[in-house]
């Protein structure tokens, strides 16, 4: 049998379904035989539903969509592992996104830096004063900086950094990106 997937066939041929007046008709079992070819890649993909949600099991054809349902925009230049990796930390990414573990996550899964090597601050916070009408610390605009340091430093793309930290902070937060060498 030559079907969409070769050597693929149904687990249940429906030619043991057919009433025993069409079991010798060679008519009725070839137009079975291939409804079985045409279906059993479905029932493959059906009975391996599991497979096709994990980010390290799933084909490689199927990462791109998986992705996009957990809002990760993956590189198609990175390698397999790089790609299975994003995905797979994205809920993780999203569950401490605008903070500075997240940020250093995002930096380091997206460039391939330890996060050792990422240094990130910022002006925010939140604080009282017991002096009313006290000057509020901190400064007047929000700021977040980060650093990365490298060996290499032009081997970097620092607007790709920046437009990663422009996605994980919030809007109205101004952004300083420095790629230095280690």
């Amino acid at each position: 049998m030559r079907g969409l997937v070769p050597g693929l066939e149904n687990p249940s041929p429906m030619r043991w379904q057919l009433p025993s007046a069409f079991q010798d008709n060679r008519f009725a079992l070839g137009f079975v035989g291939a409804m079985d070819e045409a279906i059993a890649p479905i029932l493959s993909t059906i009975d391996n539903i599991d497979a096709y949600l994990d980010p390290d099991l799933t084909p490689m054809d199927f990462l791109p969509w998986l992705a996009s349902c957990v809002g990760v925009v993956i590189d198609e230049n990175w390698s397999e592992e790089q790609q299975r990796r994003l995905v797979s930390k994205a809920v993780e990414l999203y569950r401490f996104r605008g903070t500075r573990r997240g940020i250093v996550q995002l930096i380091s899964l997206y460039v391939g830096v330890e996060e050792g090597a990422i240094d990130v601050t910022d002006t925010g916070g939140a604080a009282w004063s017991v002096t009313p009408g006290g000057t509020p610390p901190g400064a007047a605009r929000p700021q977040v900086q980060v650093r990365v340091r490298v060996d290499d430093p032009a081997a970097l793309d620092q607007e790709r950094i920046e437009r990663l930290v422009a996605g994980a902070i919030p809007a109205h937060v101004a952004m300083q990106v420095e790629v230095v060498a280690a």
